[in-house]
């Protein structure tokens, strides 16, 4: 939503002119990363300017690490929102994929780029062009997330950041 997008636009500029703010650590709430674009909003007029994509390539250019705590769902732009962080914590039971191309799009915010990068051509295609949602053990066999953890995402996540 408009909403969202602002709110990571905002945090992440805050965070990165703040020098007390040593590492960002973006979650989802009730138990999910991200379920993704409302595709209802893809007809509706031009959004203010404010688009996925951008939003990623600033999570990306942080010289702060980001940290992605993944519970539930990352799927479709909210896997993208993912792949632009520097690291990705996933709980054990959560699930990832792009989804798009199951109603006839293609992953809309550099997802078709990033994760290719991130874990190879094959696999990368094998996600894309299915939208099969795959499991956080396999997503951690692939490179797609850097730890698996059964216990609360968000203090793995904020560990980490501490770490690196």
């Amino acid at each position: 939503s408009l909403t969202v997008l602002q709110a990571l636009e905002d945090g992440l500029k805050r965070a990165d002119a703040d020098p007390s703010v040593k590492a960002v650590m973006i979650c989802g709430e009730n138990g999910k990363f991200s379920a993704g674009a409302d595709i209802r909003g893809f007809s509706s007029p031009k959004r203010q300017g404010i688009a996925l994509g951008p939003i990623i390539s600033l999570i990306e250019r942080s010289e702060k690490p980001v940290v992605a705590a993944i519970e539930g769902i990352a799927l479709g732009g909210g896997l993208e929102v993912a792949l632009g962080c520097h690291y990705r914590i996933a709980h054990v039971k959560a699930r990832m994929g792009l989804p798009e191309v199951t109603i006839g799009l293609l992953p809309g915010a550099e997802g078709t780029q990033r994760l290719p990068r991130l874990i190879g051509v094959p696999a990368a295609l094998d996600i894309i062009t299915t939208g099969r949602h795959i499991p956080a053990t396999e997503a951690l066999k692939l490179g797609l997330v850097d730890e698996v953890v059964e216990e609360n995402t968000v203090e793995a996540a904020i560990r980490l950041a501490n770490k690196v």
